[in-house]
């Protein structure tokens, strides 16, 4: 049984407030998270931006403390992910022709399957990760600290609903009613769409990675549009449509590279010490350890019956047959260890890549239709997505004082909430632009769930993919951010462009805040605290900036639903 102190301890934390605000918070988080994985072909984490904007609004009801905003943005931030697991994946069943054998309860299915599973390993190897390993999980120390930050007040609230506004309207003025262009500055250049994207979104995720790993993205675009196309086609060493195959194909491969290494690299140099030491968590029962019922034992029968469920709903719902449905699940479970690792020491999460791990391997033993492919990297992609966002929430809990507990329960509120908005949103989506709008050079990239299409379908180029696989790794080894690299060479060159100049923007923002430091002349400590500030305003606007356009974006798309409905 739990210790009073331990149900003591999340009172003041996970509160009815909370959820609500939580709750509604995630429904438009996880909405403009679906909107911006296929829009842009990449998702920043949003653990930051939720927890300044739940620390805010609890403020303003007055009496909040660190650990209930804590809380709060775990279950506002969830969804992001578990949306993020299923736009990187299923939309490439639409580019193969699937969509019409793609309902909503199909996706749900898919999103509550994987987000179960990542809360029932998150629940196993908390301890291990935040406890004993004590990873450093950067982006979750990065929101405790934001916290602290922002608790002292300020104008959050007007930089972020103001930005939000701007980017909205001018959303609204671009793409429904067509005052301004979508591209400015367009060249015609053959195979290769340049152009600025007039995207707030866009820009935003440039500043908001910021200028050194946007500079290798940027460089992965020069070189596979002006290296190989412009310059390949130029020589006479193909044409056209062949060079664009080759830079898919190496785009791909740097980036599956990439995925391989970490694990190669990171990972399974470290699965013996994880087994040990779960091993040896499960050898004490204290309430610290206990996320679920408030006992070990019976967690571990909960997480038992739980994943067992799990397999049958998926083997019978799906439609998978028994022998993928224990696979995935049972590999899901690995994938997620692997994800928090990966996140704990890079900040990274490649769920995309271990759901194509699993689904390669349940292609190898198991003879199954293409389009149930896409469910089982939906699966894993979600699980792994959660993971990594739960376990950053934790590493926040641990330098804050939170309770775990309190944090697992609002995680599971927020992934199931978010399982619910991310399938409805994505069949809006696909409803109103129709399966034909998603793809390379589409109005929606979908690069990841493109890399699953191809892999399913026929790489375009297999020597340039090994080529790029191999060199991924290596880069990887060498310290060289491949990932960015890959996406680059794999992006239309507009959107590659256009972040590069939010990236620029971000790159000028601090340089003018050293240099008015430096004439103020603060002291150290002045500086740091400043410069905190400072910080922080930028993220809100560049958040609010994209969020405003993303949710918009999504509100277009309804709208269209609703038209094409009526009429």
């Amino acid at each position: 049984m739990s210790n009073p102190s331990n149900r003591a301890s999340m009172r003041g934390q996970l509160t009815l407030r909370g959820v609500v605000v939580g709750v509604l918070g995630c429904v438009i988080i996880t909405a403009s998270s679906a909107y911006t994985a296929l829009k842009m072909g990449a998702l920043p984490w949003p653990i930051i931006f939720a927890a300044v904007i739940s620390l805010f609004f609890l403020k303003l009801m007055g009496n909040a403390n660190l650990n209930e905003a804590n809380v709060t943005h775990t279950i506002m931030s969830a969804g992001a992910m578990v949306a993020g697991g299923l736009a990187f994946t299923i939309p490439g069943a639409w580019m193969l022709g699937y969509a019409d054998q793609i309902s909503w309860l199909d996706m749900f299915i898919v999103a509550l399957a994987g987000t179960i599973l990542g809360l029932l390993a998150t629940a196993l190897i908390h301890r291990h990760f935040i406890v004993d390993a004590a990873l450093e999980f950067p982006t979750g120390n990065a929101a405790a600290q934001t916290l602290r930050a922002t608790e002292a007040g300020g104008k959050t609230g007007k930089q972020l609903f103001g930005s939000m506004a701007i980017a909205g309207i001018y959303s609204v003025l671009r793409d429904a009613l067509g005052v301004v262009p979508s591209m400015l500055c367009t060249l015609n250049i053959p195979g290769v769409t340049f152009a600025i994207y007039n995207s707030p979104m866009l820009l935003s995720i440039g500043f908001l990675v910021g200028f050194a790993p946007v500079a290798f993205w940027f460089a992965g675009a020069l070189l596979g549009n002006f290296g190989i196309i412009v310059g390949g086609t130029a020589a006479g060493l193909f044409d056209v449509v062949t060079a664009q195959g080759i830079v898919k194909s190496l785009g791909m491969g740097l980036m599956m590279g990439f995925g391989v290494a970490v694990v190669l690299k990171d990972i399974l140099p470290q699965v013996a010490g994880i087994v040990r030491g779960l091993a040896a968590d499960s050898s004490t029962d204290t309430d610290e350890q206990s996320l679920i019922s408030g006992s070990l034992k019976l967690d571990a029968g909960i997480i038992g019956l739980g994943t067992a469920a799990i397999a049958v709903i998926v083997a019978i719902a799906l439609d998978l047959g028994p022998v993928p449905a224990v696979i995935v699940t049972l590999f899901t479970f690995v994938t997620t260890i692997m994800s928090a690792q990966s996140c704990g020491q890079t900040g990274i999460d490649p769920m995309e890549i271990f759901g194509l791990i699993v689904m390669l391997i349940v292609a190898a033993f198991a003879q199954i239709a293409q389009v149930k492919l896409f469910f089982i990297a939906g699966i894993v992609a979600v699980a792994c997505g959660l993971a990594g966002d739960v376990m950053n929430d934790f590493k926040a809990g641990a330098v804050l004082g939170t309770n775990p507990r309190a944090q697992w329960i609002g995680q599971a509120i927020g992934g199931i909430v978010g399982a619910l908005v991310a399938a409805a949103v994505m069949v809006a989506l696909v409803t109103a632009y129709g399966p034909d709008a998603f793809g390379p050079d589409k109005s929606f990239v979908a690069a990841q769930a493109s890399v699953v299409a191809t892999m399913v379908s026929g790489i375009p180029s297999v020597p340039w993919f090994a080529g790029g696989f191999i060199a991924g790794i290596v880069m990887y080894w060498l310290g060289i951010p491949a990932m960015m690299i890959g996406l680059g060479v794999y992006l239309p060159f507009y959107m590659s462009l256009t972040a590069f100049l939010g990236s620029c923007v971000k790159l000028a923002y601090d340089k003018w805040a050293a240099r008015r430091d430096a004439a103020a002349g603060l002291s150290d400590e002045e500086k740091a605290s400043k410069d905190a500030a400072f910080q922080e305003q930028g993220l809100v606007v560049a958040s609010g900036l994209l969020g405003g356009e993303s949710i918009v974006g999504v509100i277009l798309a309804f709208v269209s639903v609703g038209l094409s409905l009526l009429g």
